[in-house]
């Protein structure tokens, strides 16, 4: 067996300095300085690699981007310690209870901070009280719209069990599956529920092992349980043990026979309407699954793997991102499942930012990162001018940078770098760089960084406008949403998708994990209506180009195939779909 130690995941490591950034938030501390404790939150969240594991070997964590030396040592405090002297110090002059309010997305830390000084509010059932005595629109800043919002918001928030990205969850899961993998007793484990099935959040996880022996064994669930990343343990048992960890997160392990595990393995995979319908079809044809198997009477006909429970019932083999019951089960009795799309279809990435504007590394940087990659091109989009916050470029220095890209073309082999920007959509449509630059570049990325609360009619025709400018190529997050921090504003999405083919431009999966917009129904509604899609990453540093792998999760959600995929394409044929 391996070696136990403290386990400290990334995931942990950047909630820690996400509510330190919430917290210096409220406390009024300067801007930068809580942009870059979120900066360095999001990208400990979606690193491959345990910090754990770099500050161990001592290896100089500087090197990473967006983490200076301060956010460094604080970094290596937390895995050696589990926790932050500074954070505990912050927690004692805000009141504990006023981060609660920060679970309200129509809040943030700067109206919660408002509140808190104007009104005493430390509680979402203060703040319910205050907006239902209409209390709250009589802050400065505050009004009678916002507060039936911050109404709804808090009746969300108190049904929600925390959920965590897909990226989080993913560094939650893996160590702890390979601690498992590291127990002699076991021979096979993986896990299922709304994880396998890619869904953008995750509640818990539910995961699967086969022991080394015929009957059920204890020491497994007892190994299990003394993971050291274990905070509280509510079950154990010789099939199925369940633990809370440090993160929060509730894990259940179920030991199955080797016989069982293909039918366990679809049971807690789900979705609970696939199931329900997989069962019907067994009941038509005289058959009862279950978890432990396909049975007629008490004889198992299936149910050691997957494909033998699916090929019983008179199905092809379903991939789990499928698995929601939206036609999935038909096209597999017609044999018509798609050929979904996967990471090694991308040719090259069509949104990326550098230096120039809010982005960290150069664009050559950017380029060798892409080659590293394997992409034939990658496009850089730095933001247009109109997003200050973002350092956005002016049109001399779009020029500037464009005759920057060429030289580096010409230097650079393997790789072709396109020269693109992310132009903001102003509120009347129109965009935020001139005809005659745009038409200069490659591609032209749109997006709605403001005035987010119009109507759905004024956002959808304010899109729509910005579409009949014949050098938009595509609509970038075209909903604006924020996973657990965001609601996307209001938009008419069929409309906007037929405008859209109308016109001649596409719009993107983006795969930022906090993003992943469009979701997945929005993704098969535009392959539906025969719109193509980019899959982007959005990168702000050389790592990030890597995230584009969940948006590619999120198309084949979305039933997308490569043909369905702008950038499955070589630069020539994606320039010939790009002109209108």
């Amino acid at each position: 067996m391996a070696a136990e130690r403290v386990q400290v995941t990334n995931a942990d490591i950047a909630d820690m300095l996400n509510e330190m950034a919430n917290l210096l938030e409220i406390d009024g501390a300067n801007p930068f300085r809580v942009r870059a404790y979120r900066q360095a939150a999001l990208t400990i969240a979606t690193m491959p690699r345990p910090l754990a594991d770099m500050v161990e070997q001592g290896e100089n964590l500087t090197d990473l981007p967006g983490i200076g030396e301060s956010i460094a040592a604080k970094i290596e405090e937390i895995v050696r310690t589990g926790k932050l002297d500074q954070l505990e110090e912050e927690r004692s002059h805000i009141p504990p209870q006023l981060t609660e309010l920060l679970r309200v997305p129509s809040l943030g830390p700067k109206r919660a901070s408002v509140l808190y000084k104007e009104l005493g509010i430390t509680s979402l059932e203060q703040l319910k009280q205050a907006a239902q005595e209409q209390r709250i629109r009589q802050v400065k800043g505050f009004g009678p719209k916002l507060e039936q919002t911050i109404l709804k918001d808090i009746e969300q928030a108190q049904q929600y069990q925390r959920r965590y990205l897909w990226a989080e969850a993913a560094q939650i899961a893996r160590p702890l599956v390979e601690y498992l993998r590291a127990n002699d007793r076991v021979k096979r484990v993986d896990v299922a529920g709304s994880y396998r099935r890619g869904l953008e959040t995750v509640g818990d996880l539910d995961i699967l092992a086969i022991g080394t022996t015929d009957t059920p064994d204890p020491a497994i669930g007892e190994y299990f349980v003394r993971y050291p990343s274990v905070k509280e343990v509510i079950s154990r048992g010789d099939t199925r043990s369940t633990a809370v960890l440090a993160s929060g997160m509730q894990v259940d392990l179920r030991v199955m026979p080797a016989e069982s595990y293909g039918a366990a393995m679809i049971y807690f995979t789900g979705s609970k309407t696939h199931n329900i319908h997989l069962r019907q079809i067994a009941l038509d044809k005289g058959l009862k699954l279950s978890e432990y198997g396909l049975f007629r009477g008490e004889e198992r006909v299936a149910g050691a793997t997957e494909q033998e429970v699916y090929r019983t019932l008179g199905l092809d083999y379903i991939t789990p991102e499928l698995r929601e019951d939206r036609g999935e089960i038909e096209a597999a009795a017609q044999g018509q499942l798609p050929h979904l799309v996967t990471l090694e279809d991308i040719r090259g990435d069509l949104q990326a930012h550098s230096k120039a504007s809010d982005g960290v590394n150069t664009i050559e940087e950017i380029a060798l990162a892409a080659r590293a990659l394997g992409y034939a091109y990658v496009t850089i989009t730095d933001h247009s001018r109109r997003l200050r916050v973002a350092r956005g470029l002016d049109p001399r220095q779009v020029r500037e940078q464009m005759n920057e890209i060429d030289r580096l073309n010409a230097r650079l082999e393997n790789i072709t770098i396109l020269k693109g920007a992310e132009v903001d959509i102003l509120k009347d449509g129109s965009l935020d760089l001139p005809d005659d630059l745009l038409g200069d570049l490659d591609i032209v990325v749109c997006s709605v960084h403001s005035s987010f609360n119009l109507s759905k009619e004024q956002q959808t025709e304010r899109i729509i406008r910005a579409m009949d400018n014949p050098h938009f190529n595509i609509l970038a997050h075209p909903t604006g949403r924020r996973l657990g921090e965001r609601q996307p504003y209001e938009v008419d999405m069929e409309r906007l998708m037929l405008a859209a083919l109308e016109r001649g431009c596409y719009m993107e999966i983006n795969s930022q994990p906090d993003r992943l917009d469009l979701n997945d129904k929005h993704a098969h509604m535009a392959k539906t209506l025969g719109l193509k899609l980019a899959i982007s990453s959005d990168a702000h540093r050389a790592d990030d180009l890597s995230v584009l792998q969940y948006g590619v999760m999120q198309a084949r959600r979305g039933w997308l195939e490569p043909e369905d995929v702008l950038n499955t394409r070589d630069w020539p044929e994606l320039q010939r779909l790009l002109r209108r």
